[in-house]
């Protein structure tokens, strides 16, 4: 049977810049070509299901079993965002599927799996839709397509008189009907075709719908499984004694008293520190306290933060590397009327998920499975088998369920699979591993968003016109040292760092963003929404500062400046109507507005701010609007632009991870807390309709919502606050 080999997938143009990223996997982690090309219809693996007679295999993405069940197998972890629900809408839609009878699988590891904007397999940057809306189309298509012909042959009916609906596929004439089960074994042995339509959206179905997400019955019910709810038997629970100071080793340890306390079993050194193995958690973590460890802090960080910050401030004197540049802004500034200056500091922060880190690791003779809420599945794999001393394909990675990650899980050098691995090789694989990072592991020993350091300058002209904008910005890379760097880092700039910075909305005749960047021995990681984060708090909270001093309405100011770029400002005037921008407020109440496109959706907010009983900002509604083209699925929509917004509000009133002589402050969420429910605004999101393909929505609910609330904090107060977290400063 011959399968077409897609080797072009149409997606959309937000995956363009994706290239480099393919390239970066392809070459630096050595994952193979065969991932580049897109995916295959028809893996090995699937054709032997096939022709074992009980399903109909079209193709990589979806399995049809004789009891009508419609599996699809999904190349993006569900970390709670959605992704399997959008993934299955996409599939059942060209399928002309019944929405009840579909499920959903994480697929295995391999290169029909390929996240297109990644070229290996993984989740992240809001790109699980935007890569797979072709993809899944097609596969769904043409597996109706097969259906259908295999119909026609059991009837000897024309297959242009066949319709397909909700998982029936039916001859109106002549009466004669069958569901995808029944077909599945005819279906079977035919031929998939190599072309198929796709339908135009006016005949949507299913997308566009708030159907009811895949994911939610065996979470309610407690039959969902995350990695640490997974069992084996004879399987030890690990935990590891890591360095107080980033960059800090083990010099010596005595590990007597560990091995005293009861159920504790072993006591291994692997390469992040000293791993305490027991049956169970408790024992593991009493045994941990009971070792007597001493480090080597010779090459450690030892610095604090406000140390770093000061460094940082003497850093933005001198020029950075130009990011991008438009005009001559030191002679545009040099001649402007009025010349405003602002600096910004961000903190260290933590990424915090509900499920703390862990994985189980099984290691046999001459294999390797391993389970965990993974979002670099072919990374992890690698690197476990780079630990276990096997190849790749001879490690089996089960993607299990995971309880919220923002950036933590998909690290480029596999950190907590890696340390799994090297335990249960330190033991010889006598027993399977499961390796569980604590709170106060994550916070005080994990990766953050790098503190960051932004001064900002820009002019006025008589008239009160924007002329001249100058951004620089000082702070950690995060993807020096990694395998991305060659790809990801042009001409000394990070894009991470200045994603949000680098270009703006708005039209300014003279312009310049530029960065330096840093050495600081503190891990550091994406986290939810990246660059955006700060980027977007430093420029719309500083535009706001311009149209004050203008003496402009901060929407139309943004108005002026946004010839050129419809999408965004379609985003502003839907949020300002549906918040009533200009209409009265009960007294002590003021609103502020952000605007901030990322991952290739366009994000626009605004907040109702009061002053809280604790001196802070007390939000009490937020208005969103969002275009993140064709909307999958409203309800998903909205639930992530909600849980960005209260991701992202938190991190700005609360949080921030300190150092004090290189060592970590906070602990757990009684000092670096999220936000509380009854602290959770009222959210209105609004949809842009739109033609376009989707986009993200996992990330872009994130930026707007912090400088939302500090600019409408100015017009309540009068305060700008120019440094995070709120209470830092409030």
């Amino acid at each position: 049977m011959t399968k077409p080999v897609l080797t072009k997938p149409e997606t959309p143009s937000t995956l363009d810049s994706s290239l480099d990223r393919r390239q970066l996997l392809r070459g630096g982690l050595g994952l193979g070509a065969g991932l580049i090309v897109g995916f295959h219809w028809q893996p090995r693996r699937l054709e032997a299901a096939s022709a074992a007679g009980a399903s109909f295999v079209p193709n990589a993405f979806v399995r049809i079993a004789p009891d009508n069940t419609v599996t699809v197998l999904s190349k993006h972890i569900e970390l709670g965002q959605g992704s399997y629900t959008g993934l299955a809408t996409i599939l059942a839609e060209e399928l002309d599927a019944a929405w009840d009878q579909v499920t959903v699988e994480s697929a295995p590891v391999g290169p029909d799996y390929v996240n297109l904007a990644f070229g290996a397999m993984g989740t992240g940057g809001s790109t699980a839709m935007a890569n797979s809306w072709m993809q899944l189309r097609q596969a769904g298509a043409t597996a109706r397509a097969t259906l259908v012909a295999a119909a026609a042959a059991e009837w000897g009916i024309d297959a242009a008189e066949i319709t397909v609906s909700s998982g029936v596929v039916q001859h109106i004439d002549s009466g004669r009907s069958a569901t995808f089960g029944e077909l599945a074994e005819p279906a079977a042995a035919l031929k998939t075709p190599e072309e198929v339509p796709l339908k135009e959206p006016k005949d949507f179905k299913l997308i566009g719908r708030e159907l009811p997400r895949v994911d939610i019955p065996a979470k309610t019910t407690g039959r969902a499984e995350f990695t640490i709810d997974h069992k084996l038997p004879g399987q030890l629970t690990a935990v590891i004694a890591r360095p107080p100071r980033f960059g800090a080793k083990v010099a010596s340890f005595d590990d007597r008293a560990a091995r005293e306390v009861s159920g504790v079993v072993d006591v291994v050194r692997v390469p992040a520190g000293i791993a305490v193995l027991a049956e169970g958690f408790w024992p593991a973590r009493k045994g941990r306290e009971a070792l007597d460890i001493e480090w080597d802090s010779s090459e450690a960080e030892t610095r604090g933060s406000e140390e770093i910050l000061s460094e940082y401030r003497q850093l933005a004197e001198k020029p950075g590397l130009p990011a991008h540049r438009v005009g001559d802004v030191r002679t545009a500034l040099a001649g402007a009327a009025k010349v405003l200056e602002a600096d910004f500091e961000f903190p260290f922060l933590a990424h915090a998920p509900m499920e703390t880190l862990d994985c189980v690791v099984r290691l046999g003779d001459g294999e390797c499975e391993v389970w965990a809420g993974s979002q670099l599945q072919q990374v992890d794999q690698a690197v476990v088998a780079a630990n276990v001393g096997l190849p790749p394909e001879k490690v089996l990675v089960h993607t299990m369920l995971a309880g919220g990650s923002f950036g933590r899980r998909a690290t480029p050098n596999g950190d907590v699979a890696g340390e799994a691995a090297s335990i249960a090789r330190a033991i010889g694989g006598k027993a399977p591993v499961q390796l569980v990072w604590t709170r106060e592991d994550d916070i005080r020993g994990g990766r953050y968003r790098p503190l960051y350091f932004h001064r900002l300058r820009a002019g006025l002209d008589d008239d009160g016109k924007l002329v001249a904008w100058h951004h620089h910005i000082v702070g950690q890379s995060i993807l020096k040292g990694t395998p991305f760097e060659p790809f990801q880092v042009k001409n000394g700039i990070d894009n991470t760092s200045v994603e949000g910075g680098r270009t703006l909305p708005y039209e300014i005749p003279n312009f310049l963003c530029e960065l330096t960047t840093t050495e600081v021995e503190v891990p550091v990681l994406w986290w939810r929404s990246v660059g955006h984060t700060h980027n977007g708090y430093s420029t719309e909270t500083f535009l706001d500062e311009l149209a004050h001093a203008a003496g402009r309405d901060p929407l139309d100011f943004r108005r002026d400046l946004m010839a050129g770029h419809p999408r965004h400002r379609a985003v502003l005037e839907l949020a300002a109507a549906r918040a009533d921008w200009g209409g009265s407020l009960p007294e002590g109440r003021a609103r502020g507005f952000a605007l901030q496109e990322s991952f290739g959706s366009f994000v626009a907010q605004v907040a109702e701010v009061g002053v809280g009983s604790d001196g802070l900002p007390e939000v009490f509604r937020v208005v969103c609007a969002v275009d993140c083209g064709i909307a999958l699925n409203p309800d998903v929509i909205r639930a992530q632009m909600e849980s960005g917004i209260g991701y992202g509000l938190g991190a700005a009133l609360f949080n921030e991870v300190e150092l004090e002589g290189g060592r970590v402050v906070q602990s757990n969420f009684h000092d670096y807390r999220p936000l509380r429910i009854h602290e959770m605004p009222e959210v209105e999101v609004h949809i842009v309709p739109s033609g376009e393909n989707p986009t993200g929505v996992g990330e872009p609910g994130v930026p707007p919502i912090a400088p939302a609330v500090a600019n409408a904090w100015f017009r309540l107060t009068g305060q700008r606050v120019r440094r995070l977290p709120f209470q830092k400063v409030v």
